[in-house]
């Protein structure tokens, strides 16, 4: 009987090992990445309980002048807004009663979110709306971003929420928001809107 020479045996006892090695090492990879990815979901839903939807502005005319990113977070919602292809300066912002955005005008949004029936404005003393944020900087060549948090509002559920029966509407306006005058801080014409959740 033949037999293999011994530098071929003692060659493939090592194949196998290294192969037993590569096996065994495999799960102890593939559970690293799923605590990895565990992790990284928890920490996505505590800031944001894994929901982010994002939606886009039009202008008058119809065209894409940037968006808005929603999520729901354990701090209320939360807006992040990257605007382009808008006039430069100081805008007023605004969450509108109705997810409706006809152009040219944006009417249809009515008026500003209200619904603890305050006045507008952060520096009234009987304000603000629940749909009243900061001022929108546009720099001149026509980007801005910020980001809003609005405690105690969430998108679907609890008595803020934006999916409601009329829906909700973010609107840009032409000038900045005095933050005092009611009922919308002298912001002027309403120039661009985004549907956050529309009427049901």
């Amino acid at each position: 009987m033949n037999h293999p020479p011994r530098r071929a045996v003692l060659a493939a006892a090592l194949l196998l090992t290294l192969a037993a090695c590569s096996r065994e090492e495999a799960p102890a990879n593939d559970v690293v990445i799923t605590n990895e990815a565990v992790a990284a979901n928890d920490v996505t839903a505590d800031n944001a309980i894994g929901t982010m939807q994002s939606f886009n502005f039009a202008d008058a005319a119809g065209k894409s002048v940037g968006s808005v990113a929603v999520s729901d977070g354990a701090s209320g919602l939360t807006l992040s807004v990257t605007a382009s292809g808008m006039p430069a300066g100081t805008h007023g912002i605004h969450l509108h009663e109705k997810g409706l955005c006809e152009r040219p005008k944006f009417e249809s949004a009515g008026k500003h979110w209200n619904p603890a029936g305050k006045l507008h404005g952060r520096d009234n003393p009987e304000g603000a709306h629940l749909g009243d944020l900061a001022n929108l900087d546009i720099d001149a060549s026509g980007a801005g971003t910020a980001s809003f948090t609005i405690p105690g509002a969430m998108i679907a559920s609890g008595a803020n929420m934006i999916a409601d029966a009329d829906g909700t509407a973010l609107v840009i306006h032409a000038k900045a928001d005095d933050y005092k005058t009611d009922p919308s801080g002298n912001s002027g014409d309403r120039i661009a809107c985004a549907v956050l959740a529309p009427p049901r």
